[in-house]
């Protein structure tokens, strides 16, 4: 190739890249004077049907219809996202070739023997021209690549913390644990660790009563019997609640429901003779019915023969303990008084609530947290062992991340739009043991425990890493990137292999000891119900109402089931049978197979998105006003 053709080349690569990043740039600040004049938050049809549901409240197909909305103009505000993104990489790599080949050209040009005369205005215009291009392309480049960094989030914009009143400030770091005697007799600690952090304490309350017809309400001490603690503490100190050195074994948490979708959180529950048949609206296997006091998305948890749920209404954040022989309302914990703890809730959507996270326990206490961000510690009698608040999580719907007990560690996920992060309190104290900034945004996924090789960790999934931490160090052991958007599905585990999936994104598998991609797949992909994997089988349900079977270790779809409803809740396996509840209080039981074969369909009678909790002979579901107890 002659050094003319090579010129020839250059320019004609130059004119092209010259082109294409104009265009790109041109397309770039149409995208950001579009996104800028219209705010996807603020939606002027979004805000009619939501005044029309106010008036309307009951009408079943306008929430249909406020759901599908949302979720076309989230995928439509994610794509702009991506565009942006995407556009932004464009341009910059079209003006990196762009310098290339006008770099070379000019070297190139620079080689070729000038003639003897050349007219000196002729020189000093081409000058001008090429500096009056490169000033003129540099400006509009510098335009664009602003206009893309400039683009508005306004998901991360529209900060919870803004709707807590003014006047609330936080308490200092030592003072956000709070641990409270309700008993004559101080607690025993147990085990040899003593926690080093201080801890507030406070004044004995009375011994509970014996038992009576009504159901116990414990309440926090009052303001005034905190300051006159304090006094106290400070003439006589007190000594402190030591950590307990054993923790939950398998065989305990296989033999309860300790926790969202199970035990460890996987989904799978290993209690027998599960009833398939029920109907709430003629009473056929419906054991009992129980109201629920406040309102919550929360699911039921178990351990022996109690029940626990919580509850919130914006004036109050409230556990409850049920019988599960009966349905009876044991006692009532009030979170209350907290250090910290929001004069006001934070706004959250109708979808998520103020109680959204299922509760856990380690079988000698339960455990709650709520969008406030207080966490609260209760025993199994209703006794308060201690409280502390998190901070108000920055969550634009509300927070909804479940929480799970493992070695006499509470595992919390705190992923906001201030960033990510999994912390540990200790089961007995409050006291923190272990916190992990994470390279993630904001999430809605909850932790589910894994075994690996002897050893357990923590497996999250957000936007963009599904990673797994060490329980005991909360150490990062592994991460994957392979995540988009607003994650909510948890992860689904069983056989060494991790399934992540989110909508508008992708279903990711993901083995656990080598970190590598088995496959992955965009064709079903849940919003909000998160999947469960079982005997080589992974089952997923997308909001819009379609239930998907696949191979667990190739991803090859064996069976969908198109049900034509909303689906929230997640999926569980019980007794060899699958179970999926809709959002309009259906329950489908399936076979647990490679193939499709529908048992039965039952309904509550009532609304429910949540998700069941087992025992032998029985399911408890948590309705839109009541608790139920189905079994034969």
């Amino acid at each position: 190739m002659t050094i003319n053709d090579k010129i020839k080349l250059s320019r004609n690569v130059a004119i092209i890249a010259g082109i294409f990043s104009i265009m790109i740039a041109l397309l770039l600040l149409l995208n950001f004077w579009q996104m800028s004049t219209n705010d996807p938050i603020e939606s002027k049809v979004m805000t009619a049907l939501v005044e029309r549901l106010k008036q309307e409240p009951n009408n079943n197909e306008l929430k249909t219809e406020i759901r599908n909305f949302d979720l076309l103009a989230r995928k439509a505000y994610f794509n702009t996202q991506w565009q942006v993104k995407t556009g932004a990489w464009m341009l910059l790599f079209g003006a990196v070739v762009l310098a290339f080949a006008l770099r070379s050209y000019y070297s190139l040009k620079a080689k070729i023997e000038e003639p003897d005369t050349v007219v000196e205005n002729e020189i000093t215009s081409r000058i001008l021209a090429q500096k009056g291009i490169i000033i003129v392309g540099g400006v509009l480049l510098l335009f664009a690549l602003g206009a893309s960094l400039l683009t508005v989030n306004y998901l991360n914009k529209y900060e919870a913390t803004k709707q807590v009143a003014q006047n609330t400030t936080a308490a200092p770091e030592e003072e956000k644990i709070e641990v409270i005697d309700v008993g004559n007799t101080p607690q025993q600690p147990t085990g040899n660790q003593v926690s080093q952090e201080p801890t507030a304490t406070v004044t004995p309350q009375p011994a509970a009563t014996s038992k009576t017809e009504q159901p116990q309400t414990v309440e926090a001490p009052s303001t005034e019997q905190e300051l006159v603690a304090k006094q106290t503490a400070a003439a006589q100190p007190t000594a402190q609640p030591a950590a307990s050195t054993s923790g939950l074994t398998l065989e305990e948490v296989k033999e309860n429901h300790n926790s969202f979708r199970g035990p460890l959180g996987q989904g799978v529950s290993y209690r027998t003779n599960i009833p398939a048949k029920w109907d709430g609206e003629t009473g056929d296997n419906i054991c009992w019915k129980s109201p629920i006091p406040e309102n919550g998305l929360n699911s039921p948890i178990i351990w022996g023969d109690k029940i626990f749920l919580a509850g919130s209404d914006g004036k109050s954040e409230e556990v409850y303990c049920y019988n599960r022989a009966d349905g009876k309302l044991l006692w009532t914990g009030k979170a209350d008084n907290i250090p910290g703890s929001p004069s006001s809730p934070p706004k959250v959507s109708e979808d998520t609530g103020l109680s959204a996270p299922t509760m856990t326990t380690d079988g000698k206490r339960v455990f709650a947290i709520f969008a406030t961000g207080d966490v609260i510690a209760f025993d199994m009698n209703g006794k308060r062992m201690w409280a502390k608040n998190l901070g108000v999580p920055d969550n634009h719907y509300g927070h909804s991340s479940s929480l799970i007990t493992w070695a006499n560690k509470l595992i919390i996920q705190y992923d906001t739009n201030k960033g990510g992060k999994v912390m540990a309190l200790d089961v007995t104290t409050g006291n923190q043991v272990w916190e992990t900034i994470r390279k993630s945004k904001i999430s809605w996924a909850s932790p589910v425990l894994a075994e690996v090789d002897g050893k357990y960790q923590v497996v999250l999934t957000a936007d963009p890493i599904v990673a797994g931490y060490d329980v005991e160090t909360g150490k990062e052991l592994w991460s994957v990137e392979c995540m988009m958007g607003e994650v909510g599905p948890s992860v689904a585990y069983s056989d060494g292999i991790v399934v992540a999936a989110n909508e508008y994104a992708r279903m990711v598998a993901i083995d656990i000891r080598t970190h590598k991609t088995l496959w992955d797949n965009d064709e079903y992909l849940p919003e909000a119900s998160s999947p469960v994997a079982y005997k080589g089988l992974v089952i997923i349900a997308t909001s819009y109402g379609v239930i998907v079977c696949y191979d667990l270790k190739t991803g090859e779809k064996y069976w969908e089931d198109d049900v034509g409803t909303t689906l929230y809740s997640s999926p569980t396996v019980a007794d060899g049978k699958l179970f999926m509840m809709d959002n309009d209080g259906v329950m489908r039981v399936y076979e647990f197979g490679k193939e499709k074969k529908l048992i039965s369909e039952n309904k509550l009678s009532e609304t429910a998105g949540t998700t069941p909790a087992y025992a032998d002979g029985h399911i408890y579901i948590r309705g839109e006003k009541n608790l139920y107890c189905i079994g034969k």
